[in-house]
């Protein structure tokens, strides 16, 4: 049967309660990791972001979390080099390092995406990653290679279209209809898109909802 890939609905008030209750509290930095051997213990339930560099991640986290200064955004693609914890409630929000191009040498860029793909390929309290798509480009050859890495690790990804408010009409039709496309051959794809802007707040409530459904 094939998987339609619609725009996630809203949330009912409960599970958007939900979801600000899970933001509203504390939400800390807890390290940067560059091995696999300084993750933290696997004690909870962790969901992450992932997306190519300078999608805005770190962006997105600091709007989800209402922290402006949590996670450091950068116009330099490739600035965050570490797996970044942060603690929200009692589960896990993880920033990877971004892929694709990155400015900084190849041996390093080289080191930190062999980091990302082992962590994605074996963390096993990672219950969703939220692959991150700008909607100005829609999904990309790199973001497929993420993609079935997922698929090959059997992790559930969810689509999480960025800078939604920088395109309108037929330009937004067009790059949510080239992502389905992509998206139609990974069987580890969520069903349901969610469409966001860090700068307008579109789609946070919404992100938050389904993180604290996931947790």
């Amino acid at each position: 049967m094939e998987i339609r890939f619609i725009e996630a609905p809203t949330p009912e008030p409960d599970a958007l309660e939900k979801g600000r209750l899970l933001f509203a509290g504390e939400t800390d930095f807890l390290k940067g990791v560059v091995a696999m051997d300084g993750l933290p213990d696997a004690d909870r339930v962790e969901i992450c972001f992932a997306g190519r560099s300078n999608v805005g991640k770190s962006t997105l986290i600091n709007a989800l979390t209402g922290r402006k200064g949590l996670a450091r955004a950068s116009n330099t693609p490739g600035r965050t080099q570490e797996i970044n914890f942060f603690t929200a409630g009692d589960i896990y929000v993880v920033d990877l390092p971004g892929y694709g191009f990155a400015n900084a040498p190849v041996a390093v860029v080289e080191k930190w995406q062999r980091l990302l793909k082992n962590y994605l390929s074996g963390r096993q309290t990672l219950r969703r990653v939220f692959v991150l798509i700008d909607a100005r480009h829609g999904a990309k050859a790199v973001d497929e290679e993420i993609m079935t890495l997922l698929d090959r690790s059997a992790v559930t990804f969810q689509v999480v279209m960025t800078k939604v408010d920088k395109l309108r009409g037929d330009a937004l039709d067009e790059s949510l209809a080239k992502t389905r496309a992509a998206l139609a051959k990974h069987p580890a794809a969520y069903p349901e898109l969610i469409l966001s802007s860090s700068e307008k707040g579109d789609g946070i409530e919404t992100l938050r909802a389904i993180i604290a459904g996931i947790a």
